[in-house]
């Protein structure tokens, strides 16, 4: 089954253009045992990376942990597409940058932009969905007010018109 927030079976850097260089949601360093045997960070560490990336954002949009466990509400990844543009090496030092693409009902979907600080190169990006859970319930529920209000403030605030379809015409020619 397709999912509808998804836009496009491949990501594509141009999708990046969307997020302005104010929206730092993470930093860190690939270490030498994040290598593989051909010298180069693994893809597993660039999903963890990701992943810390994913819940600064949502913290962002109001969903922290203490929401999560008061609400008895989570999030779960349902879908995720990495495009991995250049290798990174141990001592590498790397930011990603983020923001809401999309928000429905129930899901958010975002981008993430890792790039390395020292060539200002972009390594890899990733585009996410995320649904939100009734943990009790055990099924979507529909995302709070505030976090959606949150989440299309970004939107509105970090692109304008002609921004955003730019991107979307990049994105068009990349997929």
């Amino acid at each position: 089954m397709t999912n509808p927030l998804m836009k496009s079976p491949n990501v594509c850097s141009a999708d990046a253009d969307a997020i302005p260089s104010e929206s730092f949601t993470a930093s860190s360093v690939v270490y030498p045992w994040q290598c593989d045997h051909m010298g180069h960070m693994n893809v597993m560490w660039y999903v963890g990376k990701f992943d810390e990336a994913s819940w600064q954002i949502l913290a962002t949009l109001g969903l922290t942990r203490a929401r999560f466990r008061n609400d008895n509400t989570a999030m779960a990844a349902v879908e995720q597409r990495i495009d991995y543009k250049r290798e990174l090496y141990a001592g590498d030092i790397v930011t990603i940058r983020s923001t809401v693409l999309e928000v429905k009902d129930k899901a958010v979907r975002f981008i993430h932009e890792m790039r390395n600080d020292a060539t200002g190169e972009v390594a890899a990006v990733t585009v996410t969905v995320g649904v939100y859970l009734d943990t009790i319930a055990r099924r979507a529920r529909s995302l709070p007010s505030d976090v959606r209000e949150r989440a299309t403030l970004m939107i509105n605030e970090e692109g304008s018109a002609d921004r955003r379809e730019s991107s979307r015409v990049s994105a068009q020619q990349c997929g």
